[in-house]
C-alpha cells in the first residue's frame, strides 16, 4: 500500500469484532440492549433529580452533568457500529473517522474531569461540613463545570489536529468498533514522533493529573473518616462517597485494563473486545450504581415514576370523559 496525503483518503474500513456473519444479529441485539439501557437509565436519573427539589445540591449537580456525558459518550460510538451492523457496512469516511474521534475524546475527557471535580465534592462535604454549602456555591459549581469542558476541548481540539498531520494510505483498516486514536496513530503510515510525543504527554497529563487529585481528595477523606469517633459516624461519612469511589474504580481499572491490554496485544481484535468495559459497560452501570447505593436517589427515582404515572393516568380519564 502507498502512502498518500489525507486528501487522498475518502473512507476507513471499521473491522468490529467478528467476521462471522452468524455472529453479528447477537451483537447487533446484545449493544442495542446496553446502549438503550445506558441512555434511559442516565436520563431517568437526570429526570429524577431535576424534577426533585431535595436534590438541588452540589453532589447531584455533578451527577446530572455526568449522566448527560455518558449519554454522549456512549452515543459517539454505538450507534454507528448498529448502523454498519444493520447495513452489513463496515465504511466510515475520512470526516466521520475524525469527527467520532474528536467527540469520543472530549467525552471521554469529560468523564475524568467531572469524576475529579466529583471527588473534590466529596472531600469538601466531609472534610470542611460547616462550611460546604459555602465553598460549593452555584457559581463555582458552574465555574467548575465550565472549565472541565474548556479543557476537554482543547484537549480533544489538540489530539485531533495532531491526527490531521498524519498520512495514511490508501486502504486503512482498523481492527475496531470505532476510531480510536491510539489505533489511527498505529495504522498511519506517516512516523512522527514529535507527534506522538505530544499525542501521548497530553493524554498522560490529562488522564494522570486528575487522578492525582482523586487520590489526593480521598486521602483526606479517609484520614478525616479515621478521626470520627463513633462507628456510625464513620459508615455515615462514608456512605456519602460510596457511589463516586465505586464509579472512580470502574472507569479506571477498566481504563487502564484496556490501555495496558491493547499495548500488548497491539491491533488484535481483543483489544475492541477490552474496549467496550470503558466505553459501553462503565455509562450502563453509573446509573445502577448510584441508584442501588444511593437512598435519595432511589426515593426521587420512585416519586419521579409515581409522578408520571399518576400524570398517565389522569391523561387517560380526561381522554375517556365525553
Amino acid at each position: 500500500m502507498d502512502p498518500r496525503n489525507n486528501k487522498g483518503i475518502s473512507v476507513f474500513q471499521l473491522l468490529g469484532f467478528s467476521e462471522g456473519p452468524e455472529l453479528q444479529p447477537l451483537i447487533f441485539a446484545l449493544f442495542l440492549l446496553m446502549y438503550l439501557i445506558t441512555v434511559f437509565g442516565n436520563l431517568l436519573i437526570i429526570l429524577a433529580v431535576s424534577s426533585d427539589s431535595h436534590l438541588h445540591t452540589p453532589m447531584y449537580f455533578f451527577l446530572t452533568n455526568l449522566s448527560f456525558v455518558d449519554i454522549c459518550f456512549t452515543s459517539t460510538t454505538i450507534p454507528k457500529m448498529l448502523w454498519n451492523i444493520q447495513t452489513q457496512s463496515k465504511v466510515i469516511t475520512y470526516k466521520g473517522c475524525l469527527s467520532q474521534m474528536y467527540f469520543f475524546i472530549l467525552f471521554a475527557g469529560l468523564d475524568v474531569f467531572l469524576l475529579t471535580v466529583m471527588a473534590y465534592d466529596r472531600f469538601v462535604a466531609i472534610c470542611h461540613p460547616l462550611h460546604y454549602m459555602v465553598i460549593m456555591n452555584p457559581r463555582l459549581c458552574g465555574l467548575l463545570v465550565l472549565v472541565s469542558w474548556i479543557m476537554s476541548v482543547l484537549h480533544s481540539m489538540l489530539q485531533t489536529s495532531m491526527v490531521l498531520r498524519l498520512s495514511f494510505c490508501t486502504e486503512v483498516e482498523i481492527p475496531h468498533f470505532f476510531c480510536e486514536l491510539n489505533q489511527m496513530i498505529q495504522h498511519a503510515c506517516s512516523a512522527n514522533f514529535l507527534s506522538n510525543i505530544v499525542l501521548y504527554f497530553a493524554a498522560m497529563l490529562l488522564v494522570g493529573g486528575p487522578f492525582i487529585g482523586i487520590l489526593y481528595s480521598y486521602s483526606k477523606i479517609v484520614s478525616s473518616i479515621h478521626g470520627i469517633s463513633s462507628a456510625q459516624g464513620k459508615y455515615k461519612a462514608f456512605s456519602t462517597c460510596a457511589s463516586h469511589l465505586s464509579v472512580v474504580s470502574l472507569f479506571y481499572c477498566t481504563s487502564l485494563g484496556v490501555y495496558f491490554s491493547s499495548a500488548a496485544i497491539q491491533s488484535s481484535p481483543s483489544s475492541a473486545v477490552a474496549s467496550v468495559m470503558y466505553t459501553v459497560v462503565t455509562p450502563m452501570l453509573n446509573p445502577f450504581i448510584y441508584s442501588l447505593r444511593n437512598k435519595d436517589i432511589k426515593e426521587a427515582l420512585m416519586r419521579f415514576s409515581g409522578m408520571a404515572a399518576l400524570k398517565g393516568t389522569i391523561i387517560w380519564v380526561l381522554k375517556k370523559c365525553p
